[in-house]
């Protein structure tokens, strides 16, 4: 059985919470003027996308529960970040465009595997497949600076 939307809640949460913390420092550290930009556009969408998950919870009245893949996130955020800290110029520029390609790839597969398929409300799946196209632009969008890095 996949995780109940109380669960999938605090997942979506949780795991937009973590891209918006990565891009606000990268943003606050990065010299490259493509990195910059698509870490204040990770902070922007991701905010957008949190505000648009709350809403609903609240108006479902559906409280988001932890859950195993919520604390990984969760913990997966604070490592990436402070592997980061100790970066600085081109190899932080690399470090955090990386992750952020990992991180939206493993996100879209959860989306796809896990999440859509497991919602029960019709309304949180609608949501989570209204955000996908997002999640895939961001994909390419972090593919698309990795290659100006390397």
């Amino acid at each position: 059985a996949g995780p109940t939307d109380p669960q999938i809640a605090e997942i979506v949460v949780t795991a937009n919470t973590v891209d918006i913390d990565a891009g606000k420092f990268a943003k606050s550290k990065t010299k490259n003027p493509e990195v910059k930009k698509f870490a204040a556009q990770m902070v922007i969408d991701h905010t957008s996308v949190n505000k648009s998950a709350i809403d609903l919870v609240t108006k479902l009245k559906v409280t988001p529960e932890q859950n195993e893949t919520s604390k990984s996130l969760k913990k997966e955020g604070v490592d990436n970040l402070a592997s980061l800290k100790h970066l600085s110029g081109k190899a932080f520029d690399k470090a955090y465009v990386d992750h952020e390609v990992v991180y939206h790839q493993a996100v879209l597969d959860t989306l796809d595997k896990t999440l859509i398929p497991s919602a029960q409300n019709a309304e949180l799946k609608a949501l989570l497949i209204k955000v996908r196209p997002a999640f895939v632009a961001h994909l390419e969008h972090a593919q698309h600076i990795q290659s100006l890095i390397k």
